[in-house]
């Protein structure tokens, strides 16, 4: 399904909610066939309180993994944020640094800065990418193990771009965990078989007006299927049209080149 990730969100919806669509109503279309109406309306109580309490539970749980992934786009979009805030500050600090060290190091912010955006994100978009692969990080520290720390006057602004380096680690290892799927596959298999039950219940309703029935399962089946989709957009923030906006990294790049 990631190929749906890369069409335009409305493109998206459509094709699935369509998809799950069709399917539902040659169902309700099968089970009319085969029960006639008067069958149908025997089970209407018991089958009503029944589905007003299998909705209860389902909507609670959809409700906490909406929540959940959404949370964790946001956190996501944060960390990014932070990522290239805390690169800038390397960079604007390294320019009280002598030389050799201020142009190495600058020179390093940009390499990384770059590196993340045209080689990690992508990479993390199709999720090849491993926590502990050194990646554009681990280029700069060796860079700043290679300091003659001595040579730098203000040893405490030497020592706060070194916090920021150890803050850099961190949010690039926060960004590379919000790019793995956060959802476990037993949590989608429950959601998954939740969805198919409850729009399977409004086939064993009987109702006069077939039409409309037929409306009621195209809204319910409409309904669940985008809230899954939505979790399944939310669950890859770095990957497809809707994922987290790249403009923190733009923008530090761009400031960078001025420096």
């Amino acid at each position: 399904m990631r190929f749906l990730l890369e069409l335009p969100p409305p493109v998206s919806f459509f094709i699935v909610s369509a998809v799950t669509t069709g399917v539902a109503l040659f169902g309700l279309y099968l089970v009319r066939r085969t029960y006639p109406a008067d069958v149908l309306k025997e089970n209407h109580e018991v089958a009503a309180i029944i589905f007003n309490a299998f909705g209860l539970f389902y909507g609670v749980m959809v409700a906490f993994v909406v929540f959940v992934t959404w949370s964790g786009y946001d956190d996501a979009t944060k960390n990014l944020q932070m990522e290239a805030s805390e690169a800038l500050d390397i960079f604007h600090s390294a320019g009280s640094f002598p030389d050799p060290a201020k142009t190495v190091v600058q020179q390093g912010i940009r390499d990384y800065l770059a590196s993340v955006y045209n080689d990690e994100v992508p990479k993390m978009a199709q999720g090849d990418i491993s926590l502990y692969s050194g990646g554009a990080h681990a280029g700069l520290r060796i860079l700043f193990n290679q300091i003659d720390a001595t040579s730098i006057p203000n040893r405490e602004l030497y020592a706060e771009s070194l916090r920021c380096l150890n803050n850099l680690a961190q949010y690039r290892r926060m960004r590379i965990f919000a790019g793995n799927d956060t959802v476990p596959p037993v949590i989608w298999l429950v959601l998954l078989v939740g969805g198919v039950f409850a729009v399977s219940y409004t086939f064993f309703f009987e109702m006069k007006n077939i039409r409309a029935q037929y409306l009621i399962t195209t809204t319910l089946t409409v309904t669940i299927t985008s809230i899954l989709f939505l979790i399944y957009v939310l669950d890859h923030p770095f990957t497809g049209t809707s994922r987290i906006s790249l403009a923190p990294l733009k923008q530090a790049m761009a400031a960078t080149q001025g420096g």
